[in-house]
């Protein structure tokens, strides 16, 4: 006797998924290899290229998969940045330690901001993230050790000396400032890998699936018991982490520090939702599209001044009127493609099974 019983398997592998993880692991071999290839200039453009990448990519993840959205993450790149400082400057911390540190701390800071915001809903807990960061600007803004409202600069031997930096000198005859340069975007790509890996697992995850459901349906999702809370307070957590490690990074980078230019709600969030809407929010691959755009925008309309920024503005507006799902998004629609998969698809059918009775005498 043959009975066909049904069999089904979950996949969120494609095809173009496959093909582009080839070509990611080429890429980031030619990006590991872009300090001893192209000029000084291009490294530093590609730094900023990953920092904010970092920064689109975790407000994506706390607006676009947990629906916070948030207009105050500059709190976290500012609060980093002024870490790894305050660790170097009063304490000789080497800056590469004081960027790990750094992270930890906006985990601290993170914790009881969580508290006050998470008891506001939509409009208001964006507000309040704002709220949370000015009060934090304004309270560093009165550290004296740090420059207070003016701000101060890394020693000149803190970067010179700092880990690894040597190490390029010997083995590559780099120029101290170069291997500077080389060694924070080296630090950039790990840290942006690192992110986008982190969010591609978490999203493939049981823990990814309930995020979902509580960005779709949040009442929905605790009727089936997925512990919303929990879900956007890790996420909230784990943005802080990732956003506090990138200011700290940034400012290693930078080696100078003031309260409005750390917590520029221009620089660090403006522009980063900026990057996500146009890409696609929601999507991995939107602030990468969006990123890139940026950058190519940001250098060929930087000379027309504050035209500049009213360009930026008609194009995000124009873009989410046409494609609310962002340009990236208006392309996967047409072609199907998705590089970074995480929606899963049931395939199956039924499998032939046979029974063959035996005769008892």
């Amino acid at each position: 006797m043959t009975m066909a019983i049904p069999s089904f398997t979950v996949e969120t592998r494609t095809r173009a998924s496959t093909l582009s993880a080839v070509a990611v692991v080429a890429l980031l071999l030619l990006a590991f290899a872009a300090p001893f290839i192209v000029a000084r200039g291009v490294i530093q453009d590609l730094f900023f290229i990953l920092t904010m990448l970092v920064l689109a990519q975790n407000w994506n993840l706390l607006a676009g998969y947990a629906g916070l959205i948030s207009v105050g993450q500059q709190v976290f790149v500012g609060f980093g940045a002024y870490t790894m400082f305050g660790c170097v400057i009063l304490f000789g911390v080497d800056p590469v330690v004081a960027i790990l540190i750094a992270g930890v701390f906006s985990v601290a800071l993170a914790i009881p901001t969580a508290f006050f915001t998470f008891r506001l809903y939509g409009p208001y807990f964006a507000i309040g993230t704002w709220v949370v960061a000015e009060v934090v600007r304004l309270l560093l803004a009165q550290w004296k050790a740090l420059g207070g409202g003016t701000g101060t600069s890394l020693p000149r031997e803190a970067t010179r000396d700092m880990m690894g930096v040597g190490a390029m000198r010997d083995l590559f005859g780099m120029k101290a400032s170069e291997a500077g340069d080389a060694l924070t975007y080296w630090l950039a790509l790990i840290l942006a890998v690192a992110t986008i890996g982190f969010i591609y697992g978490l999203l493939r995850s049981k823990q990814g699936l309930g995020l979902a459901a509580v960005r779709d349906n949040e009442q929905a999702a605790r009727a089936l018991g997925v512990d919303a809370r929990r879900m956007k307070t890790l996420v909230y957590l784990a943005t802080a982490f990732m956003t506090g490690i990138a200011g700290a990074l940034i400012y290693v980078q930078k080696a100078r520090i003031s309260p409005d230019a750390a917590f520029s709600v221009t620089d660090w969030t403006a522009y980063v939702i900026f990057i996500v809407v146009i890409g696609g929010i929601g999507t991995i691959e939107g602030p990468i599209l969006g990123v890139i755009i940026f950058f190519l925008l940001q250098n060929l309309l930087a000379d027309y001044g504050s035209w500049y920024l009213l360009m930026l503005g008609l194009l995000g507006i124009a873009i989410m009127l046409l494609a609310p799902r962002g340009l990236w998004g208006l392309f996967s629609e047409r072609t199907g493609i998705q590089l970074f998969p995480v929606r899963r698809v049931l395939k199956g059918g039924p499998l032939n099974l046979t029974h063959r009775g035996g005769t008892h005498g």
